[in-house]
């Protein structure tokens, strides 16, 4: 069994951090929770992966690709519940000055 790593200190920590409201059994379970993917992260950094080429996916992905055509679009369905409207576009408060 691998040291503890992480205490319930620092669980109660980042549950603050997340505004995440724990009481002292959640922060017990979380910390053992989380010592226990850090002691799977450390076996598996065991491993010789020297021949294994860097990649994003565990399997060759990509992107299917398809004609680009303009459609109808959902129009007034979708401006029948919005609050505030201008013309054919919701009307929203301005964010950025």
């Amino acid at each position: 069994m691998t040291p503890e790593k992480i205490d319930s200190k620092t669980v109660k920590h980042v549950a603050t951090l997340a505004r995440i409201k724990m009481n002292e059994a959640e922060l017990e379970q979380y910390g053992a929770q989380l010592n226990a993917i850090l002691g799977y992260v450390e076996k598996l950094q065991e491993l010789d992966t020297s021949d294994v080429a860097p990649m994003a996916h565990v399997t060759a992905t990509a992107t299917p690709m398809r004609e680009d055509i303009l459609s109808k679009g959902l129009g007034e369905r979708v401006l029948a519940n919005a609050p505030q409207r201008e013309e054919r576009f919701f009307k929203v408060p301005q964010v950025i000055e």
